[in-house]
C-alpha cells in the first residue's frame, strides 16, 4: 500500500505538469522523449524481460498511444480536477471485473467495499459542474474513453510484469518502446515544433520522464505481487494529490463535493486494510 500509494503522489504530480504546459500535444511529446531518454541510461544495467514478455510489452505500447493522446486532448478541454478523476476513478471497477475472467482473481468482501468506495469517490470528484458546457462535454467524451484505455492497459500490463522476471527490467524497456514509438508519430504530426519546443523546456520533460518513470514502474512492481484490482484502486487515489495540486496551484476550487469525495476514498482505503 505505501508503495502504490508513493506512486500516485508521483502519477498525479506529472499529471499536473502536462496539464499545465501551454502547449499539450507538444508537452505530451516532449515527456516522452524525456522518459525515453532516462530509460535509455538505465537499460545497459538490467537484464531484458524474459521472451514471454515482450507479446505484452508490445500491445502496452500500442494501448499507451491511444491513452496519452486522449490524455492531452482531456486536459485541453478540461479541468485537471474534472477530466483526472473521470479518467481514473472508473478504471478500478473494470480492472476488478476484467481481473476475475484474466487472472481468477475474486477479491474478498472487504477488498471489493474497498474499491467500490474508492471507485465512487474518485467519481465525486468530478461532480462538481462548472465552465463552459461545450468544452465539458467534450472533455467527458475524452476522460470516458480513456478511462476504458486505462483498464485495458492495467490488466495487459499486470500479466505482462508476472511473466518477465523483472518488474524493474519490464518498466525500462516498456517505457523505451513506448517512447521510441509515441515521439516518433510526434515528430510525424509536429515535425519541426518537435525540437524547439524539448530544448526550450527538457529540465521539465527529464523531471516529468522521472515521476512517470518513477510512478508507473512502482505500480509495475505492486502488480506482479498483488491482485491487479487492488493495485489500481489504490493507485487512482492518486486523484486525491491531483486536487490539491489543482488547488493549490493552478487555481482550481477545492469544494463541499471533494471533501465529500475524499472521505469516500479514505473509507475505500480503511476498507481493503481490513
Amino acid at each position: 500500500m505505501a508503495a502504490v500509494l508513493a506512486s500516485a503522489v508521483l502519477h498525479a504530480a506529472w499529471n499536473a505538469l502536462l496539464k499545465a504546459s501551454p502547449d499539450k500535444g507538444l508537452e505530451n511529446i516532449s515527456l516522452a522523449v524525456g522518459r525515453g531518454l532516462l530509460a535509455l541510461a538505465a537499460a545497459p544495467f538490467l537484464p531484458l524481460p524474459a521472451p514471454a514478455a515482450w507479446p505484452w510489452i508490445a500491445a502496452s505500447v500500442i494501448v499507451h498511444i491511444a491513452y496519452f493522446w486522449l490524455l492531452a486532448a482531456a486536459y485541453r478541454w478540461g479541468d485537471l480536477s474534472f477530466t483526472y478523476p473521470v479518467m481514473r476513478g472508473g478504471a478500478p471497477a473494470l480492472v476488478a471485473l476484467g481481473g476475475v475472467v484474466a487472472f481468477g482473481e475474486v477479491l474478498p468482501w472487504a477488498e471489493t467495499a474497498g474499491v467500490a468506495l474508492i471507485s465512487v469517490g474518485i467519481l465525486g470528484f468530478a461532480a462538481v459542474r462548472h465552465g463552459d458546457a461545450l468544452a465539458r462535454g467534450k472533455a467527458l467524451r475524452f476522460a470516458l474513453l480513456n478511462a476504458g484505455v486505462i483498464a485495458a492497459y492495467t490488466l495487459i500490463d499486470a500479466r505482462g510484469v508476472r511473466v518477465s522476471g523483472s518488474a524493474l527490467s519490464y518498466a525500462i524497456w516498456f517505457f523505451l518502446a513506448n517512447s521510441v514509438v509515441q515521439s516518433s508519430i510526434g515528430f510525424a504530426l509536429r515535425g519541426a515544433a518537435v525540437m524547439p519546443y524539448f530544448l526550450r523546456h527538457w529540465p521539465r520533460a527529464l523531471v516529468g520522464g522521472a515521476l512517470t518513470l518513477g510512478a508507473y514502474g512502482t505500480a509495475l512492481w505492486a502488480m506482479a505481487h498483488a491482485p491487479a484490482a487492488l493495485v489500481a484502486a489504490l493507485r487512482e487515489t492518486s486523484v486525491l494529490f491531483a486536487a490539491a495540486i489543482g488547488a493549490l496551484f493552478l487555481g482550481e476550487r477545492f469544494t463541499r463535493q471533494a471533501a465529500l469525495a475524499t472521505l469516500a476514498v479514505l473509507a475505500g482505503l480503511v476498507a481493503l486494510r481490513l
